[in-house]
């Protein structure tokens, strides 16, 4: 699978000022959080596109940009987690209303990112390294049932910033949950996509409006300067 240049441009106005978010995204005090990018929802040959039928062109275009994100994260020493949608084998994972939620889904399949299958691991554009975490999650939001929150807890985060797909299901759910949590939320606008680019839209005015703020990903990245190498030595 070969990524294609990001082409999506923000859908909000900033809501912070250069000195603002840099503040608010603080190496030490900051989480980068990639959301969803497995294979069964990116890759031409995963669950979404073979048996859902969805065009995933978007979610490869901003895996550059995700990818981006996450080097300047970990040089910076902000924290990068990986919210893994799973499905366990057998149903284990499943209940009565989410099965019926899910059969509304005609993108997806019973059993997307089955734990422990290639569907279920991160694409190879944007692969956890050494030192970052990842958390399975099994709901849409990365909190629901996880250790996301004792992980951030633990590594002394209080501000987050979301990524990945989809922007109105996955992205926007964890980052209301992260609200809820009182963590600071930034979302990187040009860094999320949804199988509908309205919804995805739509979505990013929302979450500026009332509990996040929305960047682009190179403002974001530029509030993660790279250590300077004559300080460390």
């Amino acid at each position: 699978m070969t990524a294609a240049t990001p082409t999506t441009a923000p859908a909000a106005t900033p809501s912070v000022t250069p000195a603002a978010l840099a503040e608010r995204l603080r190496p030490d005090r900051t989480a980068l959080i990639l959301i969803d990018l497995s294979n069964d929802f990116v890759h031409d040959e995963g669950k979404a596109a073979t048996v859902g039928g969805r065009d995933v062109s978007h979610a490869q275009r901003i895996l550059p940009a995700v990818a981006a994100l996450a080097e300047a994260a970990r040089r910076a020493g902000a924290a990068v987690i990986h919210s893994q949608h799973t499905t366990l084998p057998g149903g284990a994972s499943d209940s009565a209303v989410w099965r019926d939620a899910r059969s509304r889904a005609a993108y997806s399949a019973p059993d997307i990112c089955l734990d422990g299958s290639w569907g279920q691991e991160i694409v190879a554009e944007v692969a956890p390294r050494p030192g970052d975490h990842v958390v399975k999650k099994y709901r849409y939001g990365g909190f629901t049932g996880t250790n996301l929150e004792l992980v951030l807890r633990s590594l002394g985060r209080d501000s987050v910033v979301c990524c990945g797909v989809s922007t109105n299901v996955c992205v926007d759910t964890t980052a209301r949950e992260a609200f809820a949590r009182d963590f600071y939320v930034t979302i990187a606008a040009d860094a999320c996509a949804s199988w509908d680019m309205d919804l995805h839209a739509a979505s990013l005015r929302t979450a500026e409006r009332r509990f996040a703020a929305v960047a682009a990903a190179e403002d974001i990245r530029a509030a993660w300067p790279a250590p300077d190498p004559d300080e460390e030595a």
